[in-house]
């Protein structure tokens, strides 16, 4: 029985290539972990970069759009290559799915990272642990509302509560009796033993 290649002439799909914005962002992380003093002054407070894995981070627009780029082509890739029942394919209005979006950056993340690997180990534990893993959590997280067409968010009456007001209030009123319960605490008083001085003449003694 002969296989059918894929349309790109192969029996697989390569993982897509991050974009040159994503691939720049991801050379100056490596720098600033990894490069010399110069390197790690020159790209300055590594917390400001911009981290692919964490969307919000990314604020240039430019590099935004390439990254949303990036992840619908990871998505389109893996439900081609690792997804074969229906019910776990990631469903395509997984950007209005803000926890699908979190996930699925890290996801992307680290198959690119495994990928330029020297051996085989991680992408491994991508394949037995990262996919599956997120692949449970969204079908435990979307069930089947979203199999026919994008479903409106079935808890945004129960987060409106949340942040209603009168909730909002109550919440600070716990935390401000909390931090009001709290004991001052007790002044420091050091238990190392004092020096003595011993007067040969006067046959006094003195602490230091």
């Amino acid at each position: 029985m002969t296989s059918t290649p894929d349309a790109d002439g192969g029996l697989v799909r390569a993982f897509p290539t991050p974009g040159p914005l994503l691939g720049t962002a991801y050379r100056d992380l490596y720098l600033a972990a990894e490069g010399s003093d110069n390197q790690k002054a020159t790209i300055g407070d590594p917390s400001l970069l911009p981290k692919p894995w964490d969307p919000p981070t990314c604020r240039n627009p430019h590099l935004r759009a390439e990254l949303w780029d990036w992840l619908d082509q990871v998505v389109l890739w893996i439900n081609h290559e690792y997804v074969w029942d229906p019910d776990g394919i990631i469903p395509p209005c997984w950007p209005h799915h803000p926890h699908a979006v979190h996930e699925l950056a890290v996801l992307a993340d680290q198959r690119r990272r495994v990928g330029i690997a020297l051996d085989s180990n991680g992408l491994e534990e991508w394949h037995r642990y990262t996919l599956p893993g997120f692949l449970d959590r969204l079908r435990a997280r979307l069930k089947a509302h979203c199999d026919q067409d994008h479903q409106p968010w079935p808890s945004r009456g129960r987060s409106a509560r949340h942040t209603d007001e009168r909730q909002s209030q109550r919440r600070q009123d716990a935390f401000d009796g909390d931090v009001r319960a709290l004991r001052p605490a007790e002044p420091f008083v050091s238990s190392r033993p004092r020096l003595a001085v011993l007067n040969t003449d006067t046959r006094e003694i003195t602490t230091d």
